[in-house]
């Protein structure tokens, strides 16, 4: 599959899988009945019960308050955006769903039984993709959600950060940034994660020396991210001997300017850098999990030199 094609999967959202059902409210009845025939547009009522949520959905954490606001909207004026399925595998007449996982769930509370939805043959690679990205582009997903999908998607499928920051129309040094907050310690991505600090925070202590005890401040004090980017900058320029010599590698920590110069060239790269130097020289360590990363890196060095 060549890199465009790829592009253009990774960018195919629930507009172009919908086309001309968009915007259009469906009847949705209480009472379950007979499955309706699929209409032209390909949209058809699915009784809730044959519906299975998603086990690789990107979003996790669903908002009480909002589920039960989507529950009386849909009450009252039914479901103006059909879901997305795919036949599931093994299940009979069971399908996954795709995208549309909070329509679903805040219709099984307005008790309605049937639900309008586009089915769609897609692999595990797709339905992944397309959840991604309209997770993303609708801003549902908490910073460590949208973190980890983008990791996902580089990990398992090789796509670079500069894919994905096309497909959800999103900066790559943006995508950059959010990988590497994945970095942090599992007690700041927890309160990154439940909103006790923003996105803003983690990166502005992401690379204090100890950016776990910085959170904590944070969170005990209410400090903006102004204040936290001073902290950050307190605790690197604290003298500490772990930062003029790391015991265990025999290696200096690295500056702030280091680790920006790292920032830097991973974003053009899309992929984690690691710069080592010391007394009689360094190197660059560029890491990439499949050939088509390494492909990628070659060519934009090839086409650098002409």
């Amino acid at each position: 599959m060549t890199g465009t094609d790829k592009n253009r999967r990774l960018g195919r959202g629930l507009s172009a899988l919908l086309g001309e059902t968009e915007g259009e409210t469906f009847e949705t009845p209480a009472a379950a009945g007979s499955p309706a025939p699929a209409s032209r547009d390909g949209v058809r009522m699915l009784s809730i019960e044959l519906i299975r949520p998603n086990p690789d959905q990107p979003r996790k954490a669903m908002a009480e308050a909002e589920l039960e606001a989507l529950a009386a909207s849909i009450a009252e004026k039914g479901i103006v955006q059909p879901i997305l399925v795919r036949p599931a595998k093994g299940q009979g007449e069971a399908y996954e769903i795709v995208a549309g996982e909070r329509r679903w769930r805040a219709a099984q509370r307005a008790r309605l039984h049937e639900v309008p939805a586009l089915v769609r043959e897609l692999s595990d690679q797709e339905t992944l993709e397309i959840g991604i990205v309209e997770n993303v582009q609708r801003a549902d997903l908490n910073p460590v959600e949208e973190a980890q999908a983008y990791r996902q998607l580089i990990d398992r499928y090789g796509h670079t950060q500069e894919d994905i920051a096309r497909a959800v129309s999103k900066s790559r040094s943006h995508v950059a940034n959010m990988v590497r907050l994945l970095s942090l310690p599992a007690i700041v991505l927890t309160y990154l994660a439940e909103g006790q600090i923003s996105a803003g925070h983690a990166r502005a202590i992401a690379t204090a020396p100890d950016p776990a005890n910085l959170a904590q401040l944070i969170v005990d004090k209410g400090l903006s991210v102004r204040d936290a980017e001073g902290l950050a900058r307190q605790a690197l320029d604290r003298p500490a001997p772990s930062r003029r010599q790391s015991p265990a590698m025999g290696q200096p920590d690295k500056d702030a300017d280091t680790r920006s110069l790292e920032a830097d060239i991973s974003a053009r790269l899309g992929l984690d850098v690691d710069i080592r130097h010391g007394s009689k020289g360094g190197e660059v360590r560029v890491r990439y999990t499949t050939l088509e990363q390494l492909d990628d890196v070659c060519r934009r060095l090839s086409s650098a030199e002409h």
